[in-house]
């Protein structure tokens, strides 16, 4: 099982809105629909905190810290393959995404080239309110934001 942590951050305005990344990379590239996530990244149980992991890899893929304020706890979620869990947070903020610089990731490029290339990993980021989120994000962290807006309309 791998292991991922993040933070979803959102502001309201005068609608719910959530600050999605897009995928960095050529496989990426012409992807729109289900090729957003939230900033996250692995970590290991035991050796590293979840909150810890999931603050350190929101400045690393955004290149921003993460906002202050109170960290909501979405919980938990499994990606449908049973091999991926991902924990998330939910924090209130206001971030501009051209402010936006985001972190690196190494891979052969084109495949079986030899030649290695570094690559943005998340080349863009977009607010959404919660109807585009579920449609940008991929099936296993829609459930987030569901729970988003109703730790929200509970409050």
């Amino acid at each position: 099982m791998r292991y991922s942590a993040g933070v979803l951050v959102y502001r309201r305005r005068p609608g719910l809105q959530v600050l999605l990344g897009h995928l960095g990379g050529p496989l990426w590239a012409r992807k729109d629909a289900g090729a957003w996530s939230i900033p996250k990244g692995e970590y290991e149980p035991g050796v590293e905190e979840a909150r810890a992991a999931a603050a350190r890899e929101f400045t690393e893929e955004l290149g921003l810290p993460v906002p202050a304020g109170e960290w909501l706890d979405l919980g938990e979620v499994r990606y449908s393959s049973g091999r991926k869990q991902v924990v998330v947070w939910a924090v209130e903020g206001e971030l501009d995404p051209a402010r936006m610089n985001p972190g690196t990731f190494e891979m052969e490029w084109p495949p079986r080239s030899g030649r290695r290339q570094e690559f943005p990993e998340i080349d863009r980021a977009e607010w959404f309110d919660p109807d585009a989120a579920r449609v940008k994000l991929s099936a296993g962290q829609r459930p987030l934001i569901d729970r988003l807006v109703e730790r929200l309309s509970a409050d």
